[in-house]
């Protein structure tokens, strides 16, 4: 029985998306020696009957906490924001797990490993949304001068979901932790402490993004141990596109030392002529070699 498992989830939109990523996973031979789990949130039945075939679980994604059925009413896909919260009572037959979103997909092999590696002891493996080239961390309109109005992505959501201005203030200019990709053990208290954080984000906030928020909550109130691991960990591409090394045909960080993109994930997207990359394969975007040469590009996993 393997002991670790890569999770993630999708429907029925995102089915070529979720192929590409188990395809990207099982390029590498190490991943022999760990289970891929899939959570259901909408898929028809021939793409679940294709996917028995290659990964080794596939699970109906749930409710798990209770949500305003007008505001998930048609939205299956929302369940992703509350099923991760769970994964062990999905598949409690693993150890550790890694979570990678459906939009993502693996380039190098040695990030899975120091996701497996940070969410030892209890901890929380996971990478904060900054690094090298990131220039603003929180938008804020100024007032009178002086006075600011915080516009941060965090204090906003915490706010609308009724959380203290204490705990909004302390989030709003903290760097903020995308959890599309994360690692935890199965009997790690972070678990706990995370799903009391969602279920309070759930009674008035939005659904999207309560669990990131939890998370944050998490991590920088109540003071979860977390294990930060490199932004190459969880390459956000609509934040700071990467840079293409024409020579060994892959995509890497665009500051030196130019360091190779562990995951690249296409959160947000990456959008061209009212298209977007994630649901459309030929739509490419400008991106710079090392070289200093300008070439169209897809960032799928081809």
């Amino acid at each position: 029985m393997k002991s670790n498992a890569i999770v993630t989830l999708a429907d029925s939109n995102y089915f070529k998306l979720l192929i590409e990523l188990i395809s990207s996973i099982k390029n590498f031979n190490q991943s022999k020696n760990i289970s891929i789990c899939v959570l259901d949130a909408g898929l028809s039945s021939d793409q679940v009957s294709i996917l028995k075939e290659k990964v080794d679980e596939v699970k109906k994604a749930n409710w798990d906490i209770e949500v305003s059925k007008l505001k998930a009413i048609g939205k299956e896909w929302l369940k992703s924001q509350v099923s991760r919260a769970f994964l062990p009572e999905y598949f409690p037959n693993y150890d550790k797990y890694l979570w990678i979103d459906c939009d993502a997909w693996v380039n190098e092999w040695e990030c899975i490993e120091l996701y497996f590696k940070a969410c030892e002891k209890g901890k929380l493996g996971i990478t904060q949304t900054i690094g090298p080239g990131y220039k603003i961390l929180s938008k804020v309109k100024w007032l009178f001068g002086k006075v600011a109005l915080i516009k941060s992505q965090n204090f906003k959501h915490a706010k609308k979901s009724g959380f203290s201005n204490k705990i909004s203030r302390k989030l709003a200019f903290a760097p903020h932790i995308n959890i599309g990709v994360f690692s935890l053990e199965k009997n790690s208290p972070c678990w706990k402490v995370w799903q009391d954080n969602l279920r309070f984000a759930l009674k008035k906030g939005n659904i999207f993004g309560s669990e990131g928020l939890a998370i944050n909550i998490s991590v920088y109130i109540n003071n979860i141990k977390t294990e930060f691991l490199p932004l190459k960990c969880n390459w956000i591409a609509s934040n700071l596109l990467p840079k293409y090394d024409e020579i060994n045909g892959t995509f890497v960080e665009p500051y030196l030392p130019n360091n190779k993109i562990g995951i690249m994930h296409l959160a947000a997207g990456l959008w061209k002529n009212n298209k977007d990359m994630r649901v459309d394969k030929n739509v490419t975007i400008d991106i710079e070699t090392l070289d200093g040469n300008i070439i169209a590009k897809s960032l799928r996993f081809d």
